[in-house]
């Protein structure tokens, strides 16, 4: 696949922060859910790098060994947890599994999602939607609603939920991921009131379209379909998954201390006009 248009920045710039020193999380513990691969794996890669030990937290248990194997490979601490984010037992075990392990939690990625298939909106089946909004919606709250006790425990923290560009506007076909993911960001807005005098700050970020094993499934894995879905970018590229994973490291860093409540769109352009 060729791209047009700016090129993603490389490895050694991903966690940068606004001032221009590397994020530093010596000492600090991140969770992270949908870490078996794509966005997730990135982050979890990333704040272990910024040296974190990291949870890698998601249904996939070989996915998160490797996201573990990956970290250790790294020189880095990981933990690698099964955790299915619609099952508050699994969320608290997950939560408790870190703090018995890593003493602490200082930072939460609440990223575990699943996309919908392309439908007309009275065709979607209520397992479809039931589906879509728990994966989607309810783990992202389970998750908030387990870490936040944990994070006030030790003064504070921060938290970031995945959202989406679906998130700020109308996709046709996807009724109940925009949904979803519409939900994610007045439920990270309303959250980031409750706690922001209390040390948590809770924002989101929105990627669009980002070469991952979701977006592939969602193209088709094809040539054309992946040419199909660039052709909405006016970069003329996809995104990476590590330009997210730097979005959320500074988010989650001091450099970002003000910053409360923010849905913060990483999408090339996507939703501000037609490419």
């Amino acid at each position: 696949m060729t791209s047009t248009g700016a090129t993603a920045p490389d490895d050694e710039e991903q966690t940068m922060t606004a001032t221009g020193k590397t994020a530093d999380y010596e000492g600090k513990v991140a969770f992270v859910t949908g870490a078996a691969s794509g966005i997730g794996r990135a982050t979890a890669l990333a704040f272990a790098r910024a040296g974190a030990s990291v949870t890698a937290a998601d249904v996939s248990e070989p996915g998160v060994r490797e996201t573990a194997r990956m970290i250790e490979e790294l020189g880095g601490r990981a933990l690698a947890v099964r955790c299915d984010v619609t099952s508050s037992h699994d969320v608290t075990a997950a939560l408790a599994q870190t703090v018995e392990t890593f003493g602490r939690l200082d930072v939460a990625f609440n990223n575990a999602g699943v996309e919908q298939p392309v439908t007309p909106t009275a065709d979607i089946t209520e397992d479809d939607w039931d589906r879509t909004v728990a994966i989607n919606l309810r783990g992202v709250f389970l998750c908030m609603k387990h870490e936040i006790p944990l994070l006030l425990q030790h003064g504070g923290g921060a938290i970031v939920n995945t959202s989406s560009g679906a998130g700020v506007v109308g996709i046709a076909g996807q009724a109940a991921y925009t949904a979803a993911k519409h939900g994610v960001v007045g439920l990270t807005r309303s959250a980031a009131l409750d706690y922001a005098r209390s040390g948590v700050r809770i924002n989101a970020v929105c990627p669009g379209i980002v070469a991952t094993e979701m977006m592939d499934r969602f193209t088709g894995g094809t040539s054309e379909g992946r040419d199909r879905v660039i052709a909405q970018e006016p970069i003329g590229r996809m995104g990476t998954a590590d330009e997210i994973a730097a979005a959320v490291l500074w988010l989650c860093s001091d450099a970002a201390a003000f910053v409360i409540g923010h849905a913060m769109v990483i999408d090339g352009g996507q939703t501000v006009g037609p490419a």
